[in-house]
């Protein structure tokens, strides 16, 4: 049971805490909380709980069993006979805080005040909204399972459970905002994970003083990692039970926000968001391919346009196997202002894309190939390899695992393609250098997110470049300082 730490305590004149509660409630002034006048026992009851939230067999069933009661049930401890003989719920409690009661009411749970008992019983009867968890858009494979996250704190939690039965794996209930007072979790396996990295993470999320979490996930990677003026996300976010499964068995810590579908791992390097679920499904041999492959498409995502642009416009830096880098009929547009322009069109069709519906959506895609692939050509706005080099990079943004990484990427690769316009070799050489920099600079809580290229590790990098048999990964990543380091 709870215990009164100030505020309003439950007096025990039950017309005194009915007033507080139909008060701060706005009960007359919300049609969805309901307050539900009782008499059982011959004591005044009531029953306050938020509509959408109650579950309606559960409430009924506790009233069936409340008329049961007689006065003489309730003569002797009525607080302990209705808890544990009347009430059949599993999760009960007691409070003698009305603050608390008002809180808990609006999360969900619903409470049960009773004349003459100076505690208000909290019934936790709620049952959210919630969808199938179907396998995410983002995140799809051939082979494996198909189920992925939902907006339900409860429901996450219950899906890595279902994939780690550890007696050590723990699953810890935080509560951030003033106003919102939404859910978190932090989940973590105890004999795994670094608890100085879980405390520090901890201390983190209680230092945030806001109203509320408006973007759920992303405000809390903002508040606790910062680095905000750096692209480059520092946790990464999944939509899939049994990636989140997988790093928490490597020592990683779970971030998980009520009313998100994808939860964020920490701490997490640049090389994190460059695998895939995929690579790990396949023979390692067919995994490694996959991961190369994926890996030029993203080196290509970020180099290829201003490199191309480089070559094109210094002959003197193109080798004679690359003679056919250039563009023959370069349009009435400069090449740059080409990239630039296209690039601005590429992201106008995303976010097209994103809220185009889908009966729509093959309509968009042969306006966007007719407009841009054909006419822009034939009217002399793009030379062909210009539509060339940036679908294929286009193509590389999109084979990037991590959508955040993806973005990011594509920012960089504009900045370096505007340096290399205006400074030639050496803002193409500038660039690249600040590039490396910021990324070997970032270290979210205390992590190096170039790890284990900077700092070194040769192992390690072996596990980033090839997909190596699971039997040989016989050491936890060192990076999250694992309490158990051997598998």
């Amino acid at each position: 049971m709870s215990v009164n730490k100030g505020g309003h305590p439950v007096s025990i004149i039950y017309k005194q805490n009915i007033d507080f509660l139909k008060k701060e409630l706005a009960v007359d002034k919300s049609f969805d909380l309901i307050h539900l006048e009782l008499e059982h026992g011959e004591r005044e009851m009531s029953l306050f709980l938020v509509d959408g939230f109650g579950k309606d067999e559960a409430i009924t069933q506790i009233q069936r069993e409340l008329l049961r009661i007689t006065a003489s049930d309730l003569a002797d401890r009525p607080l302990d006979r209705l808890m544990k003989h009347y009430i059949p719920y599993a999760e009960i409690e007691a409070t003698d805080d009305l603050d608390n009661v008002v809180d808990q009411i609006l999360a969900g749970p619903a409470a049960l005040v009773v004349e003459g008992i100076d505690k208000v019983i909290l019934i936790d009867t709620r049952e959210y909204p919630v969808r199938g968890p179907e396998e995410p858009d983002t995140e799809k494979v051939i082979r494996g399972s198909k189920d992925g996250f939902v907006e339900t704190l409860v429901m996450n939690a219950a899906l890595m459970r279902r994939r780690i039965r550890d007696r050590t794996m723990r699953v810890e209930y935080v509560s951030v905002g003033r106003r919102s007072k939404s859910d978190l979790a932090i989940s973590y396996i105890a004999d795994i994970a670094d608890q100085e990295y879980v405390t520090k993470l901890k201390e983190a999320l209680e230092k945030i003083d806001t109203d509320g979490l408006p973007m759920g996930d992303k405000t809390i990677e903002e508040f606790v990692f910062g680095h905000n003026t750096n692209p480059y996300p520092m946790v990464r976010y999944t939509e899939r039970p049994d990636v989140a499964a997988t790093h928490l068995l490597e020592g990683h810590v779970i971030i998980m926000v009520d009313g998100s579908p994808s939860v964020m791992i920490s701490p997490t390097t640049f090389w994190h968001h460059m695998q895939h679920v995929e690579e790990y499904r396949q023979k390692p041999v067919v995994g490694t391919s996959l991961r190369i492959v994926r890996y030029a498409a993203v080196w290509a995502s970020i180099f290829l346009l201003p490199l191309w642009y480089l070559l094109a416009t210094n002959d003197q830096l193109t080798p004679e196997a690359l003679a056919f880098i250039g563009a023959e009929e370069e349009g009435t547009v400069p090449l740059y202002a080409q990239f630039l322009v296209a690039e601005i069109g590429i992201e106008m069709l995303r976010m097209a894309a994103i809220h185009t519906p889908n009966a729509l959506a093959t309509a968009l895609g042969l306006v966007a190939a007719l407009l841009i692939g054909e006419v822009a050509i034939n009217v002399g706005l793009f030379s062909p390899e210009v539509v060339l080099y940036l679908a294929v990079a286009a193509v590389g943004t999109f084979a990037t695992p991590s959508y955040e990484m993806s973005l990011a990427n594509r920012l960089i690769r504009v900045v370096l393609l505007i340096v290399t316009v205006i400074f030639g070799v050496a803002g193409f050489v500038i660039g690249i250098t600040i590039w490396l920099l910021m990324l070997v600079r970032l270290h979210p809580l205390g992590t190096p997110y170039m790890w284990p290229f900077l700092p070194f590790n040769a192992q390690a990098l072996r596990d980033v470049l090839f997909r190596v048999s699971m039997p040989l990964k016989k050491q936890r990543p060192s990076t999250v300082h694992p309490n158990d380091p051997d598998r």
